[in-house]
């Protein structure tokens, strides 16, 4: 009758198997007894038969339940060795490389022994009272070092030109040298008992060789890749990341152990570290990487760009131009791309952001990653011939309150507009209310109204920095060939409207007739050709395409009331073109590319993101314009 239950319990062992027993002792006893006995014979059997099934049952969950904790048990056992293997390997690696770089035995001994000490001493305070936080917050004093050297780079301001050689203060192959902000952190710890730290100095790091440049990336946020904070961020030499702070608890130090990278550099203070050591490496073979953490010109550097013909080469072979190398776009940002593209070609406007001395009062973050930018992007010495414009679109997208933001297309002409204004607004100070803006792009109106059943004229002046000339509509008829007509126009025809004399009607904010006429003009002129409409339903693109000189736009054969200069004054009315956007495609589909020239060569090139072409002269009259930006020729 129990047949089944033997069966099924085999693996238990010999308790199930004597537990099996009594019951078959106690089924037979059941049997025998006489109220069971007494049952009809077909109920005693379904009785008995029901007894089997239930323990059937409870017993195959009892060998369910030992099968799952021997499988447990046996996953904790593996787990152990591996981790203990691994242990095992990464000694092992360990003692290779340091057989390997000529560590000997009492060195090892010495480093075990340093270790073993600071790990006796008792940690630092935490920054806050936060139990869930306590590696983010917990700085020791190399922390606070970096932190109050950032602080004082800060007020210096950031990129000022420097040396070649950072290696030429050391004398010797190791020496110890005392942080520059001993005296400030005395200040700073007075009733604290803080004491002066010193961090050694040394050129013969053995794991200079580790430094890979290929994966060395400084476009991008200064965060750490683990606590995402941006105090005291260090990059790994070795693999590029980002991590914070080098202290014993650190996201550093940590990466460091863990991963074998040991060469470390401050990406705000320059300075480079191995950890877990914790010594300082001064080498001149690094300091090609710091010129590409921050680029830096020197005065006579930045007047000889325009002359400089040559050619830089990036270190996977390919070769770039100073100042023509393509921008990464992120998601939907090519408007902001030949924005930049375009403002790069203003050679004032250049020249004042290559140097941070010009604008360190300025606590604007847009300003100071608008520099680093024109610094990467005219940079003769990077890693590629490419930039990510990452850091300055965050600083858009914080400035704007994300009405310019990643993956989301905008128009050329408004961000042109906003960045103009707000790097306008952040330049000027109390004693100067004027900027490089200004003087570069601002030029004056004199602007007539007449209003209707009214005679007296409303005079008066305005700057302006973009001139908007309005487009003849489209024809609605096709030609024979039931095709579109494109019609063209001069842009003779178009600065008519700001000859003084030509009548533009407008009706917002009330009916009037207006009247424009030019009364100073800037150095640089930019245009922009109003394209697009927006109704109700949808938006409108059209299609007209502008005749324009590239070179020699005599302005005032197109605007012949241009005022005249004043007497002792030199002031030319010609204007070369040096940059042209260009929309193509549909309304809501397009995408925009530009034309700029570079004046060491006087040729043009075709870029859109990380296309960049030298092209012809006649390829740039030809395409649809949409903002245009000439400069005034010297005398």
């Amino acid at each position: 009758m129990l047949e089944g239950i033997n069966g099924n319990s085999i693996s238990i062992g010999s308790r199930s198997i004597a537990v099996l027993t009594k019951m078959e002792q106690i089924a037979i006893g059941l049997e025998q007894y006489g109220p069971i006995r007494n049952i009809r014979p077909f109920k005693r059997v379904n009785l008995l038969w029901g007894l089997e099934s239930a323990l059937e049952a409870f017993f195959r969950i009892i060998a369910s339940l030992v099968e799952d904790l021997r499988v447990s048990l046996g996953f904790c056992v593996l787990g152990f060795l591996k981790a203990s293997f691994s242990v095992r390997k990464i000694l092992r690696m360990k003692g290779e490389r340091e057989v390997k770089n000529g560590v000997s035995e009492e060195e090892r001994e010495v480093k075990r022994k340093r270790v073993m000490e600071r790990s006796d001493s008792p940690p630092p305070p935490l920054g806050f009272n936060n139990p869930l936080l306590p590696l983010a917050n917990a700085y020791d004093d190399d922390d606070e070092e970096e932190e109050n050297e950032q602080k004082k780079s800060q007020a210096r301001g950031n990129g000022v030109a420097k040396g070649e050689g950072n290696g030429n203060k050391v004398k010797g192959e190791a020496q110890e040298e005392v942080d520059d902000d001993e005296d400030d952190d005395d200040e700073a710890s007075k009733g604290r008992g803080k004491h002066s730290r010193h961090v050694e100095v040394r050129r013969d790091c053995p794991y200079l060789d580790t430094v890979n440049r290929q994966v060395l990336d400084f476009d991008f946020e200064r965060f750490c890749s683990v606590s995402l904070s941006n105090l005291n961020v260090y990059a790994c030499l070795v693999c590029g990341k980002y991590f914070q702070g080098r202290s014993q608890k650190s996201h550093a130090y940590t990466h460091s152990l863990e991963a074998g990278h040991h060469v470390y550099i401050n990406l705000l203070t320059e300075k480079v570290y191995c950890l877990p050591d914790s010594y300082e490496i001064n080498d001149p073979s690094l300091d090609d990487i710091r010129h590409v953490l921050n680029p830096r010109f020197s005065r006579a550097q930045v007047d000889e760009l325009d002359k400089n013909r040559q050619w830089s080469r990036a270190l996977d072979g390919s070769d770039y131009l100073p100042g023509m190398v393509g921008l990464n776009n992120i998601q939907k940002t090519e408007f902001v791309n030949v924005t930049i593209q375009s403002l790069m070609r203003v050679t004032p406007l250049r020249n004042f952001f290559l140097i941070p001395e010009n604008y360190q009062h300025c606590k604007s973050p847009l300003v100071h990653r608008f520099g680093e930018l024109t610094r990467k992007i005219w940079h003769a010495r990077n890693f590629k011939g490419q930039v990510s414009p990452h850091e300055f679109l965050q600083a858009v997208m914080k400035a704007s309150k994300k009405r310019f933001r990643i993956g989301q297309q905008s128009d050329p002409v408004e961000f042109m507009s906003w960045l103009l204004n707000t790097l306008h607004m952040d330049l000027r100070t109390s004693k100067d209310a004027s900027s490089i803006i200004h003087k570069c792009f601002q030029g004056e109106l004199e602007v007539v109204r007449e209003y209707q059943g009214n005679e007296n004229k409303e005079i008066s002046r305005m700057p302006f920095l973009m001139l908007g000339l309005d487009l003849p509509p489209p024809p609605l008829f096709k030609d024979v060939m039931e095709k579109n007509i494109i019609p063209q126009v001069a842009l003779f025809d178009l600065l008519k409207k700001f000859d003084g004399e030509t009548v533009t009607e407008v009706v917002r904010p009330k009916l009037a007739r207006m009247r424009y006429r030019i009364t100073k003009s800037p150095p640089y002129l930019m245009f922009h050709m109003v394209r697009f409409k927006k109704n109700n339903f949808f938006k409108e693109k059209n299609p007209t395409l502008v005749n324009f000189p590239v070179k020699d736009m005599e302005l005032r054969d197109y605007i012949p009331s241009l005022p005249r200069a004043p007497e002792g004054e030199k002031v030319c009315s010609k204007y070369n073109l040096i940059a042209n956007i260009v929309h193509d495609g549909k309304p809501e589909d397009g995408y925009f590319r530009v034309f700029v020239q570079r004046k060491s060569q006087e040729l043009w090139y075709e870029m859109q993101d990380l296309h960049v072409a030298e092209t012809l002269p006649q390829m740039v009259e030809l395409s649809e314009a949409y903002m245009q930006i000439y400069e005034q020729q010297d005398e």
